[in-house]
């Protein structure tokens, strides 16, 4: 079956001169030039831009460097897919992590496409969630750790050097835990709000938290492989086949607003470079979509997750995937 993009018009896609992204003003605005998204509230009014694009941690210009995968496109492959619903056994899939107010989001998308792999790989008998804390703090050829970093260099350092298993602040899961608490990004809610100034990166230590019954050494997970993926319908495949893969894309300062429905940039104005963890796709009011998780906690946007369009690149979300298998 054939769907027919519906890309916004240019004359849509325009700057909001002076505008404040986050004000309710801009908010109706965007509301009111497209029908494919649906913009609320995610940020208090006053949070400072500065602040958000530190949680946008892909450096501009950044391009994977890892091999292309040779991939056979699969000639099953449904209109819809969702692997929390393929693969209902492994929990990691479905979970939404928080980056807190740490530039990680390059570490975090690909912990999270890890740990998805390793419990399909081993059909469910291996739940495991990979430490994002671990990644930022030992993998120093991937970059600046809080700073920001390259999600390439990370799967590269999967396969060589391996990354120990740990769960969410203070959670006791796995050898070790991320650093930081989760935290209200600007928003009423449960958890403390997130400080005003980037979070400084974690030392590098190969040991276990101290309540942790592991040993740092033992606990490593390794990857087998790691590669890139071109093209949308390769890209269909290898998640119908392997499991979620990691993303990255441009952030314009509408997407901070994402409620529901498929995204399409309606801003000029960039902010910076995301990575995320894409796993699945699927068809909405006739737009092509890939479902995406994202890292700033469920508060945000479709209870963590977001819709955007598929095959026309947007944002340049189809430019840089990357997967791997990982070695049991």
């Amino acid at each position: 079956m054939h769907y027919s993009i519906i890309v916004l018009s240019s004359l849509l896609v325009v700057a909001f001169a002076e505008e404040n992204p986050l004000s309710d003003a801009y908010i109706h605005r965007i509301n009111s030039i497209q029908s494919s998204w649906r913009a609320g509230r995610n940020f208090d009014v006053n949070t400072p831009l500065s602040k958000i694009k530190t949680l946008m941690g892909v450096k501009p210009g950044y391009k994977t460097k890892l091999p292309q995968l040779s991939i056979q496109v699969s000639d099953d492959l449904p209109d819809n897919f969702d692997a929390r619903e393929n693969w209902p056994n492994c929990q990691s899939i479905r979970e939404i992590r928080d980056q807190a107010s740490c530039g990680s989001c390059w570490a975090f998308g690909a912990v999270e496409a890890m740990s998805d792999r390793i419990c399909i790989y081993s059909n469910a008998t291996q739940q495991v969630s990979l430490s994002a804390n671990d990644l930022i703090a030992c993998c120093h050829l991937c970059g600046f750790g809080c700073m920001g970093g390259f999600p390439d260099v990370a799967w590269r350092h999967w396969t060589q050097h391996g990354i120990v298993s740990g769960g969410g602040y203070e959670s006791n899961e796995g050898c070790q835990s991320y650093a930081f608490p989760s935290c209200e990004h600007y928003t009423n809610g449960s958890r403390p709000p997130c400080g005003g100034a980037i979070e400084f990166t974690p030392k590098c230590t190969k040991k276990c938290d101290p309540s942790s019954k592991l040993i740092y050494k033992d606990d490593l997970h390794y990857g087998e492989s790691s590669y890139s993926i071109k093209e949308e319908d390769k890209i269909r495949t290898e998640i119908f086949k392997n499991g979620p893969v990691e993303a990255t894309f441009n952030v314009y300062d509408d997407f901070l607003n994402y409620k529901s429905g498929v995204y399409q940039q309606t801003s000029k104005t960039l902010l910076g470079g995301h990575a995320v963890k894409i796993l699945g796709w699927g068809v909405e009011n006739d737009l092509p979509y890939w479902l995406v998780a994202n890292s700033w906690n469920e508060d945000w946007g479709d209870k963590g997750f977001f819709k955007i369009l598929r095959g026309n690149d947007e944002c340049g979300i189809e430019d840089d995937i990357i997967g791997g298998i990982p070695k049991l």
